[in-house]
């Protein structure tokens, strides 16, 4: 069996006020490319493939269009989408009916009364595709990865077809660098679980929610697609692609053979310098000097000693004016100085954007005096997932 594994696509997201349409046309573009190039049995999207629970029109369209050509690239193909934290998954529910008769399956919720076999779909005579979309915790069923693993293994006695999971999870111990709101406990708002959660009966596990592509198991099953093209400057660094994933297995139990398909970006997003941070003036003469036929977006990262130099954003946006690149903003760490060493700790305003949450209550706790212990995190992690979770509930009855 052979699938295309992606995720995050984050249709509709807005970077510093930029609409990022163009990019995501040419991305969705070449996932159609990518499917009649390889003719995979199934097309596998893991999760967050709307960047709000409440989509525009014009970005809902964009999906629709977008999976009709997928579709027709190769008709035969099924085509699995499930929803991930950013999505509605009542949205996805809703249009289950009539995008089935393009061979297309939007899994939008589970709970614990779901019947788990309703989750399990087979492609005659090649394999088995297992959906889980996303869900809080309270309500997602009790081992659901290893009951429908089982599940799977009874219904696959005698073909012996090979079995793939799709997913939208954060796991222990994942590479999450470039993710905002992230601990080594809660990554994006979800609490990470044990790579062990999700059973051993899977051949090719397809996980979506980190937007690191990464293999996460030692033998090459499990794996994160990462998002096809960057969603923040934080996700530019050597080392991080940005892909989709063909994966091929020949029978349950075979080893898979994964090979990226790079997706390029018409505008890529830059980092001034490539890495680490610099004093301003260097910055603004590296900046002078980009080219000026590039389309892309421009992040400069300053070193200060106190604060940025009176009109440097004017600065910066001037040299832009001359480009073809897009300035987006400065962001500044403040110098280590050894002489502030044991005083309070102060931010930059871009150093405290990029804090989280529990991070900032865990230094103002400490700064009274008192212990900021681990069942003071769980609490305050669970918060945060609720008043997320209402959020998107409101988004829901609202937009219902």
């Amino acid at each position: 069996m052979k699938i295309i594994h992606t995720s995050d696509w984050h249709l509709g997201h807005v970077l510093y006020n930029y609409q990022r349409e163009e990019e995501q046309r040419a991305m969705l573009d070449q996932m159609v490319e990518a499917v009649g190039k390889y003719m995979p049995d199934a097309f596998v999207i893991s999760g967050d493939v709307y960047d709000s629970v409440q989509p525009t029109a014009s970005v809902q369209t964009m999906l629709t269009e977008a999976l009709v050509r997928i579709h027709n690239a190769h008709p035969e193909m099924l085509i699995v989408c499930i929803a991930g934290n950013h999505d509605s998954g009542s949205r996805h529910t809703i249009f289950r009916t009539p995008w089935r008769v393009l061979n297309v399956e939007m899994v939008g919720s589970i709970s614990r009364d779901s019947r788990l076999e309703d989750y399990i779909y087979k492609v005659e005579g090649k394999g088995y595709i297992v959906a889980v979309p996303f869900a809080a915790e309270r309500f997602m069923p009790e081992d659901v990865f290893a009951r429908l693993g089982e599940m799977v293994e009874e219904m696959n006695r005698e073909e012996q077809l090979p079995v793939f999971l799709a997913a939208h999870i954060s796991v222990a111990r994942c590479d999450y660098r470039g993710h905002e709101m992230a601990t080594d406990d809660n990554i994006g708002g979800l609490n990470c679980q044990e790579i062990s959660e999700l059973g051993n009966g899977y051949d090719y596990v397809a996980l979506g929610h980190i937007h690191k592509q990464q293999q996460l198991d030692s033998v090459g099953r499990v794996f994160y697609s990462g998002t096809p093209i960057a969603m923040s400057f934080d996700e530019v660094y050597r080392g991080n692609r940005h892909s989709a994933l063909l994966v091929e297995c020949d029978k349950h139990k075979a080893s898979p053979k994964v090979t990226p398909i790079e997706i390029s970006n018409p505008r890529p997003l830059v980092n001034i310098p490539q890495e680490g941070f610099a004093p301003w003036e260097e910055v603004k003469l590296e900046f002078a000097d980009y080219p000026r036929d590039i389309p892309s977006y421009i992040r400069l990262n300053v070193e200060v000693d106190g604060y940025l130099p009176t009109g440097a954003n004017d600065e910066a946006s001037a040299i832009a004016g001359e480009k073809a690149c897009r300035f987006c903003l400065i962001n500044s760490k403040r110098k280590d100085n050894s002489s502030t060493q044991g005083k309070m700790r102060t931010f930059t305003t871009s150093e405290f954007k990029q804090l989280d949450t529990t991070e900032v209550a865990r230094m103002w706790i400490e700064s009274k005096g008192h212990v900021f212990d681990e069942s003071m995190r769980e609490i305050l992690e669970e918060v945060k997932t609720l008043l997320i979770l209402n959020t998107e509930t409101q988004r829901d009855r609202g937009n219902n």
